[in-house]
């Protein structure tokens, strides 16, 4: 008789538990908005398409919507797992459900054959005992594999401490020192993790105490203790930057630039002959400048607030043509990331306003294209929960939802290549913060 295909919702299931255990950001239920936004960008680097952070929200049921998901939205998120379409990820779940393949059946399965014996005779006693000793000992080994992951113990939140100190209190690098305990974990499955990237993860002893992580870049972290792909425990962490920090955002680790390169005749900018001082290369990809500030502006909040700077793209030769510039204003769990870049490479940008976020992928966002070889002027504001974009004294972008109320905590630019900034002016009406280099 026909097995009857998984139900949608149940495949949606299993899609969660997927993504849950590919990030490694443990329980899907427990994710933030943040979270949701940064699974948008990784989804869109790897896949090349962008799937908004709100769309994933209303996925992972984190915001109401009665209407299923469209084929292209499902073919996606099933390709960043690896599968070709959602009809393949289908398909391979309801064979397995409907052959009910457990690991003793694929064991039963795959029965493990002994060497054949040389041609001038049959094995030897010693050679026979050999060949029953690694049975057994494989045997025992699945058995007590499987006796241990057919019922593991319950990760239980309260079970598991965690906190962390700053070796300085401000400016980059700076070493993290985590306190914690997991000595309850039902295996060694137990890893810290620096933020929402994966990348910035490190596996840990559940019998130790104490792990140190290097922070590169002053910004608002969540730092996350996971057990067997769970979250148990999470905690806020501010870097901050001391003033201005200027790098170049390579990997592993970036190249600061100190400040008399980076402050000049009353503007903040690194030249790209400084930066090929630095030896870094500027073809075939040029690197991403990054200014960054991040401090205690007190309090100034992303739903009330005016923000105005003057920018400009200082490079633009090879595969820096689109001079991709960003702005980024960020607060605690989430930013507001304002594009610029050459007129024909819109398609590329991304908006964020806190909860608000559009593609250029799918929305007309031609308004951030300008003429970036002089400087433009920036100004972003929001009141009353709307919020608004400026460019040269033109309104070009109004954000009529999902701003929501956030604590601003620092100011950031990036440059495909490098660029100037002429001056930074921030404030509520009752404070204010001026920066003119």
């Amino acid at each position: 008789m026909r097995t009857p295909p998984m139900p949608f919702n149940q495949l949606i299931e299993t899609l969660k538990q997927q993504y849950e255990t590919h990030t490694g950001w443990g329980d899907s239920r427990t994710w933030a908005n943040q979270d949701f936004i940064k699974l948008s960008a990784l989804i869109q680097q790897r896949t090349g398409v962008t799937l908004s952070h709100v769309t994933l929200k209303r996925i992972w049921g984190k915001v109401k919507y009665d209407s299923l998901p469209n084929t292209y939205t499902l073919d996606t998120l099933v390709h960043f797992l690896g599968f070709e379409d959602w009809r393949s990820f289908a398909s391979a779940h309801q064979k397995n459900d409907a052959d009910d393949i457990s690991r003793t059946d694929v064991v039963a399965k795959e029965p493990v054959t002994a060497p054949k014996p040389a041609l001038t005779g049959k094995p030897d006693n010693k050679r026979i005992w050999q060949i029953t000793a690694g049975v057994a000992l494989l045997t025992g080994i699945v058995i007590t594999y499987l006796s241990i992951n057919k019922n593991p113990a319950p990760v239980v939140d309260a079970d598991y401490t965690f906190s962390s100190k700053k070796v300085v209190t401000q400016g980059v690098p700076n070493s993290v020192i985590f306190d914690y305990g997991a000595a309850k974990a039902p295996g060694d499955s137990v890893i810290i993790q620096q933020s929402w990237d994966t990348k910035l993860r490190q596996k840990v002893s559940k019998w130790d105490k104490q792990h140190t992580s290097i922070y590169y870049y002053p910004d608002y972290y969540r730092a996350k203790l996971i057990v067997n792909n769970k979250i148990v425990k999470q905690h806020d962490l501010l870097i901050k930057s001391n003033g201005w920090v200027a790098a170049a955002t390579l990997s592993p680790v970036p190249v600061y630039f100190d400040n008399t390169e980076v402050m000049r005749n009353g503007k903040m900018g690194v030249s790209a002959a400084s930066i090929a001082a630095h030896n870094i290369k500027m073809q075939p990809s040029p690197p991403f400048m990054l200014y960054s500030n991040v401090q205690d502006f007190g309090p100034i909040y992303s739903d009330d607030f005016v923000f105005e700077t003057s920018i400009r793209n200082d490079y633009k030769e090879g595969s820096a043509v689109c001079q991709q510039t960003h702005l980024y204003i960020l607060c605690e769990g989430t930013a507001i990331a304002i594009p610029l870049c050459a007129k024909g490479c819109v398609s590329d940008v991304d908006l964020i306003f806190t909860d608000h976020y559009r593609s250029g992928k799918k929305t007309d966002l031609s308004m951030f294209g300008t003429d970036l070889s002089k400087f433009v002027k920036v100004r972003v504001e929001a009141h009353n929960k709307i919020g608004k974009v400026y460019l040269d004294d033109k309104l070009v972008y109004t954000a009529s939802s999902g701003v929501v109320r956030s604590k601003i905590i620092g100011i950031d630019y990036s440059f495909q290549g490098t660029g100037s900034v002429d001056y930074v002016k921030l404030s509520n009406g009752k404070v204010n913060y001026v920066d003119e280099f």
